[in-house]
């Protein structure tokens, strides 16, 4: 592609679509020097050189009462961005996960003539399947990051690639085990537990002291053990001190590395999303935990169509890691799964090996790379 100046605009809601959307930027501008991006994001977005036009960091919500609350505010970031389509017209649309919003963005941007390339699909084979119809007559490429959803959307004809998982490239430690042991004062011999209650407010509240709770639990069986949170640039210091007050075990908060803070550890407890699926590729044995509002809770029973809500599990499409969802997230059972994992060496090797299997299923990295160069034929004319 010769290096004309192309704007395209990118769009994602919540902390794990900035970092792919940052990705697939930082890959176009390889390709094409010129390009210029726009649109809404955070931090990791506009440090790859996007004119952030809105901040999307506090409207990563999940459920059904969450989004009434922050209506408001996900109302104006819409309105806000139809807008931004409207005077700037860019080449192309990407809308990077935040599936409802996006949604409605994709569907007035087509209504404008404006090309829409949805990278990372929404979990449509297990959340209201019939929508793929509707998405369809709506996007020009849907961009899926898992092999599996390719037939799903081949089903009723709508153009689709699988470009690959981008965590498959990105996820790994910068430093030795041993170096990050040293870096985040961690005593070797004793063992580490990771506590990470998700990226969304929300979320935070609701898991947190459940998980901090469950360390105490933890901690009177094993007083040596140790508890590290990995604390994206999404979150504030505030924000985890509210629960923290009212915790006596200490928890040592480390910034923007996640995965060498992940590597250090023996066991974690995780909320479900894209962090269960890096946790899966450094192989740590994990548990998943979430609570949803009762309202959005019941609803999901209806509508959601699978067995699993953790991607290990769905990927392998069997039991791989436990899962504690709704009254079964206590204290006491996060703890007494996490005792399971520390104290039965061949129950931890088995959830090694099933998560290496997950890891085969994923298959091959490049998800960024072969996103920037399906962006490129799209503004190029060549697919659609």
């Amino acid at each position: 592609m010769s290096h004309l100046s192309k704007k395209i605009m990118l769009v994602s809601g919540e902390s794990s679509g900035d970092q792919h959307a940052a990705n697939l930027f930082l890959e176009l501008r390889k390709r094409n020097p010129e390009i210029q991006g726009i649109g809404m994001g955070g931090k990791k977005m506009a440090a790859a050189g996007i004119d952030i036009h809105y901040d999307s960091s506090t409207l990563g919500v999940i459920g059904v009462i969450e989004v009434i609350k922050r209506y408001a505010e996900i109302n104006r970031a819409l309105k806000a961005m139809q807008q931004l389509l409207l005077e700037q017209r860019p080449d192309l649309l990407v809308c990077v996960d935040y599936k409802e919003f996006n949604f409605k963005l994709a569907t007035f941007a087509k209504k404008n003539g404006i090309k829409v390339l949805f990278y990372v699909s929404p979990q449509i084979w297990a959340w209201r399947p019939g929508r793929v119809v509707k998405y369809g007559k709506v996007i020009d490429m849907m961009a899926v990051i898992f092999p599996f959803e390719v037939p799903f959307y081949e089903k009723e004809n709508v153009p689709v690639r699988y470009v690959g998982h981008p965590s498959v490239d990105k996820v790994h430690a910068k430093r030795s085990k041993e170096a990050d042991f040293q870096e985040f004062g961690l005593a070797t011999g004793q063992p580490v537990i990771g506590i990470l209650p998700g990226s969304r407010t929300d979320e935070i509240n609701r898991m947190l002291p459940i998980m901090l709770q469950a360390a105490e639990e933890i901690q009177k069986s094993i007083p040596d053990v140790q508890f590290v949170l990995p604390q994206a640039d999404s979150v504030s210091n505030e924000l985890l001190q509210s629960s923290f007050q009212h915790s006596s075990v200490q928890v040592k908060t480390i910034k923007n590395q996640f995965y060498d803070a992940v590597q250090c550890c023996d066991a974690v407890m995780t909320v479900s999303g894209t962090a269960t699926l890096e946790i899966a590729l450094l192989t740590v044995p994990m548990l998943v935990a979430y609570k949803l509002s009762t309202i959005t809770y019941l609803l999901a029973k209806i509508l959601v169509d699978t067995e699993f809500i953790g991607l290990p599990n769905i990927v392998a499409g069997k039991s791989v890691v436990q899962e504690f969802i709704q009254h079964e997230a206590t204290p006491q059972n996060l703890a007494a799964e996490i005792l399971h994992i520390l104290r039965n060496k061949d129950y931890a090797e088995s959830i090694r090996e099933g998560l290496r299997a997950v890891q085969i299923e994923i298959g091959e990295g490049g998800g960024s790379e072969n996103m920037a160069k399906l962006a490129l034929e799209m503004l190029q004319g060549k697919t659609c």
